[in-house]
C-alpha cells in the first residue's frame, strides 16, 4: 500500500504546467474557447480581444502558448472553428512581426503532417494544413519572405490532389497568393515550382485559372517565348488550343452546376481574348460552337452568364454582333421552354446583368444597341423579354427617347427581317398545318403598345414631360384616328405611315392601353422635384399644373378640328359632337372660376368632365345621356350657387324645392359610371362625391342605398347592363378594369401553353359529353322513341326474335333523323348553358358594382358623420349584413359582406364625431331603436345580433348628444363646463324610462330563453357606456343571479352585476344608503345561489361558482371596507358549508377564490402537511401498475435456480481471495465460472440452462433482474 501510494504522489506531481497561463488567468483561455463557437460575432470579438490582451501583457511564454493553441486549432474537428482560429493565426502574425513565417509554417507542417498522421484525422489534417497557409496569407507578410511563399505554394501542390474533399480551395489559394506577390519573387521563386502547373494548363479549369492570373499578373515573365516553352504556342486562345477550351470550360460550367456561377476561368479567358483581339475566334468557335453542341443544361447556362457579364468588355460593333448571334437565339428558346413551373430559368440572372450594365454604362449608344437588341429577340413576332421590362429605368434620357422612337417606328412598320425571330421545335410541329391563331405582326404590336404604356406607368423611368405626351398622343390616335392621304405638320402623328393596316384586335389593345395610360397620368408626380420636403406632392399634373388629361382632350380636339387630314374610326353624330362641345364649354367656366379661388371641388368636376369626354370614344352611345345629364346638373348647381348670393333672404322652404335637384342627377350620374369597368372612373367618382357630400340630400341618399337594398336585388336593371353580345363581350366588360392596369410581366402564355389549351378544350367536350349523358329529359327520350318507331328500328317483343335488319334506304333516313334530333338537343343544351353562364356573369358584375358603391357610402360616412342623414344609414346596412349572412360563401360575396360591416361598425358605430342635432327626432330614434331591439331578439344568429345592438348603442349615443355649442361657450368661462360634461347623469334626449324598459326586456330575454342571441358582452358595454341604464337594469341583474334558466345564464348575472358594481359612475350614481341596500340585496342573493349547489362535478356548475365567489369577494371586501351594517352571516354559513358537499381537489382558480373570499372572514386555508408515502407499500403496489409483462405462472424462475444457485455459491468462495488483489482478477474468474463445471448433479442439469441462452439476451437479462428485484422486495 505504501508502495502504490508514493507512486501515486510522483505521478501527480509530474505534469506541472505554467501556472501563470493556466491557473492564474482563466480570461486568457476564454479566447481560444470563444474562437471555437459557431457564432461568428463571438469569433471576432474574441481575436480582437486576444491581440489586445497579448499586446498590453506582452509575455513570451502567453506568446508561445497562443501559436500553439492556433496551429492546433486550425485542424478543429467543428467546422466553423477552423476560419476563427486562422484568422486570430493570421492577425496576430500581423500584429506581431518579430515572429518569422517559416517558424509557424513548420509548426503546421510538423502538427499536421499528412504522412504521420492517423487516417482517421486526416481530412482534419488537410484542412489544417489549407487554413495554416491561409493564415499566413493573411498576415500580409508573405511578400517578405520568399521562401515561405514557395514553401506555401508547395504544400498547397500537395494538397490538390484532395479534391474530394478540399475541391478546389488551394487553387483558388495558389491564385490569390499570385496576385499579391512582386513579379521579382514569382520570377525568382515561384516559376520553377509552378512550372508543371502551369505546362497543364489545359488539364482541369484551375489549372488553366492559374496560367490565366500569372499571364496577367506578370507579363514580363511569361512572355510568348516562354509559353511556347510551355504550352507549345505563343498565345492560349488559337484554333489549336479552342476544343481543349471547350473542355475546359465544360469541366468548369459541371463544376459550378449546384452553385449557379458563372467560373472566374471563362470570365478570365474573355478578358483575354479581347486583349489577344481574338474575341471572335472565341466566342464563334469556343461558345457558339463549342458549348452547344450538348443539350440543354450547364454549358448552355455558362454561355448565357458569360453573355451578360461580357456586355460591359464590349465596343459597341461587338455588341451588335454578339447581340444577334445564335447565343441568343438559344436564349430565346431558354425563355421560352422555361415558362413552366418545374424548370430552372436563368431570365432574372440576365435582367441582373443588363440593369448592371446600364446603371454602370453611361454611353446611349450602347446602351440602346443592348436595349433594342433584347427587344428584338421574338418568338413568332413576341419579344421574349417582358412588356414591363424594368431596366429601362437606367436608360440615359437620350437613349430612352431613341428607345421610344424605334418601338413607335417597329409599330407603324414592322420589319421583321430585322428581329431575331424563332421557333421552338414543339411550336413548330404544332403549326404545320395549323394556321396560327394569331399573326406575329399583331403579337409585337400588341407587346410594343404596353411597353410603351408600362415606360409611362414607370415613375422610376427618367423621361421628360414631352416623352409622356408624345407616347399618350400616339397610342390615343392610333386607336381612335387614321391619317388620310395628306399629313399636316400640326400634328406629328399623321406623318407615320402604317406599312400594314391595324386590325380591330389591335385597336382594342390600343383602347385598353389608352385608359391603363391616363390612370397611370392620373397618379404620375410632377416632374420637377424642386418642390420642398413639407409641401405635398401634385399628382397628375404637369409642371405648369395643368391636368394630364385636359392636354389630352385639347390633342382630341385638334385632331377633331383637321377633317382633311385625320378622319375617326367611329366618327361622331351631331348629338355625340354637341355633347362634347359643351363638355369643353363646361371645363372652360370651370377653369374660370378656379382662377378665381382654387377649390378642391372644381378640380373634381373637371375631371369628371374631361373623363367622361375621353370614353366618348370608346362607348359614344352609352355616355351621351350621361355626358348631357352631368352638364345640366353642372348648370343647375351653378345657377342654385348664383341664387344663393343674390337671395340671401330666400326662406328655407324655396331652398328645399331646388335643391334636391341637381345633387340627385350627379349622384345617378355617378353610379351609371360606376357601372363602367374601370378603375380611373372609379376614383374619379368618389372624389367628385367627396366634394358634393354637403350638398347630399336624403332622396340622394336613398338612390345610393336602393342600388345596395338586397330586397330591390331584381329590380335593379339601370346601373348594370348585361348586353347579349357572345362571349367576347362578356369577357371585355369583365376585363376592362383589370386590361388599364395590367402589365405583360412574362411571355404570352397562347403561346407556350397551346398544349393546356387544347386539354383544356378536350375536357370542356368531356364536360358536354358527360351532361348529354347525365341529363337526359324525358321529352328527349320520347322524341327518340317517336323516330325508332317511325322507321320500325325499336325491337318490340312481337318480332324480338325477328333476324331482319333494315335496308340500306331505311337506315340513311334513320341516320338522318336521329342527327336532326341530337343536333337540336345539343343546342338546346348549349342554350341552357349559356344562359346560366350569363347569369352567373350577371350577378358577378352586379356584385361588383355594389362594391364599388360602397364607396360612395364610406366616403359619406366619414366626409358626413354629423349629419342627421347618417342615420338613414343603419337600417340598410344592418339588411346587408344580415342577409349577406345568409348568403352564398363565393369570394366576392365575401368581400362585400365584410366591406360593408367594416363601414357599418368602425366608420359609422366607433365614429367619433356623431349627429348632435337629432332633437327633433326624438320619437323617430326611440322607434328606432325598440325596432332594432326587439328584431336582434329575434335573431338566431350571435354576430349578426352584435350589429344589431351596436347600432342600439349608436342610436342611444345620438339621442343623448352633447351639449349646445352656446352652452358649452357660457359655461367654460366661469369653469364649469368640465363637470356637466363629466356628469353620468347626463342623458340629453333620451327617455330614459323607455329606453331603459327595452334593454330591461333584452336582459330578461337573455337570462330567460336557453338559445339567445343576446350575449354578456353586449351587456357589459352598455353598462360601461351608459351607467343612468346600467343603475336601472341593476335590479334585473340581481334577480337573474338565482332565477337564470340555467347555470350559465345566472353566471352570467354575476358577471353584469360585478362589472356594474366595480364602475366608478355607478357608485356616483347610487347614494349610500342605495349602495348598502345593493349589497344587501345581492348578499342575499349570492346566498340563495350559493345554497342551491349540491355537487360542482360539471364544468358549467364550476364555472358558475367561480364567477358568484368572485362577485362574493368583491361584495364582502367593499362592505368591509366601507363597514356598512350588512348581515353577512347568512352568506358565510353558506360559504363555510360548501366545504362539505363541494371537493376542492387541486389549487385551482375555483379553491383560490374561494378562500380568497374565506379570508375577509377571517378564515385561512389550511396547510396541509407532506407526508412521505411508505416504501414498502410502494413496492408492493409496484408490481400491480406494471404492464405488459409475464405473469409469474409464465417465469421459468423455479427451474433456472438449481443451476443458478450452486454457481453462486461457488462464485462467492473462489471470489473472496481475488477481492483483495485487485480488479483484473474478476474478469478471469468470470470466465472460468462459466467454463466450470460444479458436481455430478449440477453438471447434468446445466443443459436446460444453456438452451435458455438461445433467447434474446436482452430479454434473458430483463427477466433476471425482476426476479432478482421481486426477491429483494419480498425479503
Amino acid at each position: 500500500m505504501s508502495v502504490e501510494m508514493v507512486e501515486v504522489s510522483v505521478r501527480s506531481a509530474e505534469p506541472l504546467r505554467p501556472a501563470g497561463i493556466l491557473q492564474q488567468n482563466r480570461v486568457f483561455l476564454d479566447f481560444f474557447w470563444d474562437l471555437a463557437k459557431p457564432d461568428q460575432e463571438v469569433r471576432l470579438k474574441a481575436v480582437e480581444n486576444l491581440i489586445q490582451y497579448l499586446k498590453t501583457e506582452n509575455k513570451a511564454d502567453e506568446l508561445e502558448y497562443t501559436f500553439k493553441r492556433l496551429v492546433d486549432g486550425l485542424a478543429h474537428t467543428r467546422e466553423t472553428a477552423r476560419p476563427g482560429f486562422s484568422l486570430a493565426l493570421g492577425q496576430v502574425l500581423s500584429a506581431f512581426e518579430d515572429v518569422s513565417l517559416q517558424s509557424i509554417l513548420d509548426r503546421i507542417n510538423e502538427k499536421h503532417n499528412l504522412q504521420a498522421v492517423k487516417k482517421k484525422l486526416a481530412r482534419n489534417a488537410m484542412f489544417g494544413n489549407l487554413f495554416g497557409v491561409l493564415a499566413l496569407h493573411q498576415s500580409g507578410r508573405l511578400v517578405k519572405e520568399p521562401q515561405v511563399v514557395l514553401g506555401c505554394v508547395q504544400l498547397l501542390q500537395t494538397l490538390t490532389q484532395h479534391k474530394q474533399h478540399l475541391k478546389d480551395l488551394p487553387s483558388k489559394t495558389m491564385t490569390d497568393i499570385l496576385t499579391e506577390i512582386p513579379e521579382e519573387v514569382f520570377e525568382e521563386v515561384l516559376l520553377s515550382a509552378l512550372q508543371a502547373d502551369l505546362a497543364s494548363a489545359f488539364r482541369t479549369p484551375e489549372q488553366l485559372q492559374l496560367l490565366l492570373v500569372a499571364l496577367q499578373r506578370f507579363p514580363q515573365a511569361l512572355k510568348p517565348k516562354k509559353l511556347k516553352k510551355l504550352l507549345g504556342s505563343s498565345t492560349i486562345i488559337n484554333a489549336d488550343n479552342i476544343p481543349k477550351l471547350v473542355e475546359v470550360l465544360k469541366m468548369a460550367a459541371r463544376s459550378v452546376k449546384k452553385e449557379l456561377v458563372l467560373p472566374s476561368v471563362a470570365v478570365d479567358l474573355l478578358k483575354l481574348s479581347l486583349k489577344e483581339d481574338s474575341f471572335q475566334l472565341f466566342w464563334n468557335k469556343a461558345i457558339t460552337e463549342g458549348m452547344f453542341k450538348e443539350p440543354s443544361g450547364p454549358t448552355h447556362y455558362l454561355s448565357f452568364r458569360l453573355l451578360g457579364s461580357a456586355l460591359p468588355l464590349l465596343s459597341l460593333s461587338q455588341l451588335k454582333e454578339v447581340l444577334s448571334g445564335e447565343v441568343m437565339m438559344h436564349y430565346g428558346e431558354h425563355v421560352v421552354s422555361a415558362q413552366k413551373p418545374d424548370r430552372f430559368k436563368l431570365a432574372p440572372e440576365m435582367d441582373a446583368y443588363v440593369s448592371d450594365f446600364l446603371q454602370g454604362c453611361r454611353d446611349p449608344d450602347k446602351q440602346l444597341a443592348v436595349v433594342v437588341s433584347f427587344s428584338s429577340l421574338t418568338n413568332n413576332g413576341y419579344p421574349v423579354v417582358p412588356s414591363v421590362w424594368r431596366v429601362v429605368q437606367h436608360l440615359e434620357p437620350s437613349a430612352l427617347q431613341s428607345y421610344v422612337k424605334w418601338l413607335k417606328g417597329m409599330f407603324l412598320q414592322p420589319q421583321t427581317d430585322q428581329l431575331l425571330d424563332f421557333s421552338t421545335r414543339k411550336q413548330k410541329d404544332k403549326q404545320e398545318g395549323k394556321e396560327q391563331k394569331e399573326s406575329p405582326i399583331f403579337r409585337l404590336r400588341k407587346w410594343i403598345v404596353s411597353r410603351l404604356a408600362s415606360i409611362i406607368d414607370n415613375h422610376q423611368v427618367k423621361k421628360q414631360e414631352d416623352l409622356s405626351m408624345d407616347v399618350a398622343r400616339f397610342v390615343f390616335f392610333h386607336a381612335f384616328f387614321s391619317t388620310k392621304k395628306t399629313a399636316t405638320s400640326d400634328i406629328a402623328e399623321t406623318s407615320g405611315k402604317l406599312s400594314v393596316p391595324l386590325d380591330d384586335k389591335t385597336r382594342g389593345v390600343l383602347v385598353n392601353s389608352f385608359f391603363g395610360l391616363l390612370m397611370s397620368m392620373h397618379h404620375m408626380p410632377m416632374g420637377d422635384d424642386s418642390t420642398a420636403v413639407s409641401q405635398k406632392r401634385s399628382l397628375g399634373v404637369t409642371s405648369d399644373g395643368t391636368m394630364w388629361i385636359y392636354h389630352l382632350v385639347q390633342y382630341a380636339q385638334l385632331l377633331l378640328g383637321h377633317p382633311k387630314h385625320v378622319q375617326s374610326i367611329q366618327p361622331f353624330s351631331a348629338e355625340q359632337k354637341q355633347a362634347w362641345d359643351g363638355m369643353l364649354v363646361s371645363v372652360a367656366n370651370l377653369k374660370k372660376k378656379a382662377k378665381k379661388g382654387a377649390t378642391a371641388e372644381s378640380g373634381a368636376f373637371q375631371q369628371l368632365f374631361l373623363l367622361v369626354g375621353m370614353h366618348l370614344f370608346k362607348a359614344p352611345d352609352e355616355l351621351l345621356d350621361i355626358m348631357k345629364d352631368l352638364q345640366s346638373c353642372m348648370d343647375k348647381a351653378q345657377e342654385k350657387k348664383a341664387k344663393k348670393k343674390k337671395k340671401k333672404q330666400a326662406t328655407e322652404q324655396q331652398e328645399e324645392e331646388e335643391e334636391p335637384e341637381w345633387v340627385e342627377v350627379m349622384v345617378d350620374i355617378l353610379l351609371s359610371l360606376l357601372s363602367q369597368q374601370s378603375r380611373h372612373i372609379r376614383q374619379v367618382c368618389r372624389t367628385v362625391f367627396s366634394s358634393i357630400c354637403p350638398h347630399v340630400t336624403a332622396a340622394a341618399l336613398t338612390a345610393i342605398l336602393d342600388v345596395l337594398d338586397p330586397d330591390k336585388e331584381d329590380e335593379e336593371d339601370g346601373a348594370v347592363v348585361i348586353t347579349d353580345d357572345g362571349d367576347k363581350t362578356q369577357k371585355k366588360n369583365l376585363k376592362d378594369d383589370d386590361d388599364e392596369d395590367m402589365e405583360d410581366d412574362g411571355f404570352d402564355k397562347s403561346d407556350n401553353d397551346s398544349g393546356e389549351e387544347e386539354a383544356m378544350e378536350e375536357n370542356e367536350e368531356e364536360e358536354e359529353d358527360e351532361e348529354m349523358e347525365g341529363e337526359v329529359d324525358q321529352n328527349f327520350r320520347l322524341e327518340l322513341m317517336k323516330v325508332l318507331q317511325q322507321q320500325n328500328a325499336l325491337a318490340t317483343e312481337e318480332d324480338a326474335s325477328s333476324d331482319e335488319d333494315l335496308d340500306d334506304e331505311a337506315m340513311m333516313k334513320l341516320d338522318n333523323s336521329l342527327s336532326a334530333l341530337f343536333s337540336e338537343q345539343k343546342k338546346k343544351v348549349q342554350a341552357k348553358k349559356d344562359e346560366k353562364t350569363k347569369l352567373q356573369k350577371e350577378r358577378v358584375l352586379v356584385r361588383d358594382f355594389k362594391i364599388k358603391v360602397l364607396d360612395l357610402v364610406e366616403v359619406f360616412v366619414a366626409r358626413q358623420a354629423g349629419s342627421p342623414l347618417i342615420l338613414g344609414l343603419v337600417e340598410p346596412l344592418l339588411n346587408i349584413i344580415d342577409r349577406g349572412m345568409s348568403s352564398g360563401s363565393d369570394q366576392q360575396e365575401q368581400d362585400f359582406l365584410r366591406r360593408a360591416a367594416d363601414i357599418f361598425r368602425n366608420h359609422l358605430c366607433r365614429s367619433k364625431v356623431y349627429c348632435r342635432t337629432a332633437g327633433d327626432r326624438q320619437g323617430e330614434l326611440h322607434d328606432l331603436l325598440d325596432k332594432l331591439m326587439s328584431k336582434a331578439q329575434k335573431l338566431s344568429d350571435s354576430s349578426v345580433c352584435l350589429y344589431y345592438f351596436s347600432a342600439s348603442l349608436y342610436v342611444v349615443k345620438v339621442l343623448r348628444g352633447a351639449l349646445p355649442a352656446e352652452t358649452k361657450e357660457e359655461l367654460t368661462a366661469d369653469g364649469a363646463a368640465a363637470a356637466v360634461v363629466n356628469d353620468p347623469k347626463f342623458m340629453g334626449n333620451v327617455d330614459v324610462d323607455r329606453v331603459s324598459r327595452l334593454f330591461r326586456e333584452a336582459l330578461i330575454s337573455f337570462m330567460s330563453r336557453r338559445k339567445s342571441p343576446l350575449t354578456s358582452q353586449m351587456f357589459s358595454d352598455l353598462f360601461t357606456r351608459f351607467p343612468v341604464l346600467c343603475v336601472n337594469l341593476l335590479d334585473t341583474a340581481v334577480q337573474h343571479i338565482t332565477s337564470g334558466v340555467r347555470e350559465h345564464q345566472q353566471g352570467q348575472a354575476c358577471v353584469l352585476v360585478l362589472r356594474a358594481m366595480q364602475s366608478r359612475d355607478v357608485q356616483q350614481l347610487l347614494s349610500s344608503d342605495e349602495w348598502a341596500q345593493l349589497c344587501e340585496k345581492v348578499s342575499k342573493q349570492l346566498s340563495l345561489s350559493l345554497g342551491q349547489v349540491d355537487q360542482a362535478e360539471s364544468k358549467v356548475v364550476k364555472e358558475k361558482m367561480v364567477k358568484t365567489l368572485e362577485l362574493c369577494q368583491f361584495v364582502v371586501k367593499n362592505i368591509h371596507q366601507q363597514k356598512q351594517s350588512v348581515d353577512l352571516e347568512p352568506l358565510k354559513k353558506v360559504l363555510q358549508s360548501l366545504t362539505s358537499h363541494v371537493t376542492f381537489k387541486k389549487t385551482g382558480k375555483l379553491e383560490d377564490t374561494y378562500w380568497a373570499v374565506m379570508k375577509h372572514f377571517g378564515l385561512m386555508k389550511p396547510k396541509v402537511e407532506k407526508t412521505k408515502p411508505d416504501k414498502d407499500s410502494e413496492q408492493e403496489a409496484a408490481p400491480k401498475k406494471k404492464k405488459g409483462f409475464l405473469p409469474e405462472t409464465k417465469k421459468r424462475i423455479k427451474r433456472n435456480k438449481p443451476v443458478l444457485e450452486p454457481a453462486a455459491d461457488k462464485s462467492a468462495s473462489t471470489n473472496k481471495p481475488g477481492e483483495q488483489k485487485g480488479h483484473p482478477k474478476k474478469k478471469q474468474d468470470k470466465k472460468t465460472k462459466q467454463k466450470r463445471p460444479a458436481d455430478g448433479g449440477a453438471a447434468s442439469q446445466s443443459n436446460p440452462a444453456k438452451k435458455s441462452k438461445t433467447q434474446p439476451d436482452s430479454k434473458a437479462g430483463k427477466k433476471k433482474k425482476k426476479a432478482k428485484q421481486k426477491k429483494g422486495g419480498e425479503q
